[in-house]
């Protein structure tokens, strides 16, 4: 079966790498995902997938169904992307070209550069080249079974709208309605996800607070009248940095929490006025032991001691939700939170992902990400066992030099699907962490 596999990878290549350019030309903006869903699905329909549809959020799932009751196992990427920002620092690369070429790229370890055939545009490297690798796993699946192969369990698809805001409304939308309403369950998830081909076993959790600032207004010529919320914010903003200094929580593997202030500015924002108000915005990484309740608590005491201080600082804390609406036309509000989350190395879900590699003769390492991704919700809420594996390299994501190396495309297609037939041996508790 393994030979076949290869055989049917390699036979297999230029359809993959064609879906891979199709997507990549196709915009997807959060919000506006729809064209890519469509080219998605009618994909995942000709190749014969058993079952193919779209949720009410715009998510794209399919499902092929193995010749033996066993496990679900979702391989999941996301559809959307970030802007392309300045299409001059593309280096002489359309965004939206998904051309194809020699071009440097880092190694599997990451530590020196190499020249290989890649792929090119926005989104290469998040997340459609996985994308496109996860869509190719499930036709070579299909194939074997109309061979005669036998495999367990059901291999699932599912490519979600809305990842990039942070807030999960499209996994969510997936995962806690649209599965369970048509009796469909997810055992273990694989994220598409940049990994380098390496197995990646969590990320830091993420919270955006909004912080207000109150003050007073006055005319610009009399400043005293008034109360400057910027002026005030500088206060605030030093004591924070001050406090995160001294305070912070460490992860062996993940590294350490933090924040960042990403967002500032004031209202009315007009000349000759002194503003009333000040609004920051902060990214506050979170260690798997923390939670956004703690964040939001030690802003406050910070406030605190600055407003026993001070009689004229007023500030409050929030957690940011901005309204999000899908391209299906549904509008939510969700707080833009992500779960921290870590699935230890060693646990059967990753022992069996880590066997699948060395059995095709692939070589196997961890990581985790720096970033965060919707296996908060699956992984870090819901506490199912999760991992990422794909071609694509954390490095390139998000910017101007977005681009995936084809021969790891290559070797995911066959170990996606090593890693679903190992998987779907395991059992019970072996889905939980």
């Amino acid at each position: 079966m393994n030979n076949r596999i290869k055989e049917l990878a390699a036979s297999y290549k230029a359809d993959m790498l064609d879906l891979a350019q199709r997507i990549i030309r196709c915009p997807s903006l959060t919000g506006e995902e729809k064209d890519v869903a469509d080219i998605l699905m009618a994909e995942l329909e000709k190749l014969g997938y058993d079952e193919v549809f779209r949720d009410k959020w715009g998510s794209i799932v399919g499902i092929v169904h193995g010749t033996e009751t066993g496990p679900s196992i979702m391989y999941n990427g996301h559809m959307d992307h970030v802007d392309v920002g300045d299409p001059s620092e593309w280096m002489g690369y359309d965004p939206y070209s998904g051309v194809i070429d020699v071009d440097e790229m880092y190694n599997e370890a990451g530590d020196a550069l190499e020249k290989t055939e890649v792929i090119h545009g926005r989104a290469a490297a998040d997340t459609k080249c996985g994308i496109a690798c996860q869509v190719y796993s499930g036709a070579i699946l299909i194939q074997l079974k109309k061979e005669g192969f036998g495999f367990k369990g059901d291999y699932m698809v599912s490519f979600v709208v809305m990842e990039e805001p942070a807030e999960q409304i499209g996994m969510i939308g997936l995962v806690d309605h649209e599965l369970p309403e048509r009796g469909i369950k997810v055992d273990g998830v694989v994220s598409c996800e940049a990994t380098a081909l390496k197995i990646y076993c969590g990320h830091r959790g993420r919270v955006e607070l909004n912080v207000e600032i109150a003050g007073v207004t006055s005319h610009g010529a009399s400043p005293w009248l008034g109360i400057n919320a910027v002026n005030k914010a500088t206060k605030f903003i030093d004591a924070v940095e001050a406090y995160y200094a001294e305070n912070f929580k460490v992860d062996d593997k993940l590294g350490k929490s933090s924040i960042a202030l990403t967002v500032i500015n004031c209202t009315p924002g007009t000349m000759c006025i002194v503003p009333d108000r000040c609004n920051i915005t902060y990214d506050r990484r979170l260690v798997p032991t923390e939670t956004p309740e703690d964040a939001i608590a030690e802003i406050q005491s910070i406030i605190d001691k600055l407003s026993a201080e001070d009689p004229d600082f007023h500030a409050s804390v929030k957690v940011s939700a901005v309204p999000r609406t899908t391209y299906t036309g549904i509008t939510e509000t969700k707080p833009n939170i992500k779960e921290g989350w870590r699935i230890p190395e060693d646990h059967p879900f990753v022992a069996a992902a880590s066997k699948a590699l060395r059995d095709i003769g692939e070589p196997v390492s961890y990581g985790y990400w720096d970033f965060g991704t919707d296996l908060a919700m699956i992984s870090g809420r819901h506490h199912i066992a999760s991992i990422g594996y794909s071609p694509m390299q954390e490095y390139y994501c998000h910017r101007p030099v977005d681009k995936c190396r084809i021969d790891f495309m290559e070797r995911a297609l066959v170990g996606n699907i090593a890693i679903f037939n190992e998987l779907t041996k395991l059992s019970g508790d072996n889905f939980k962490i």
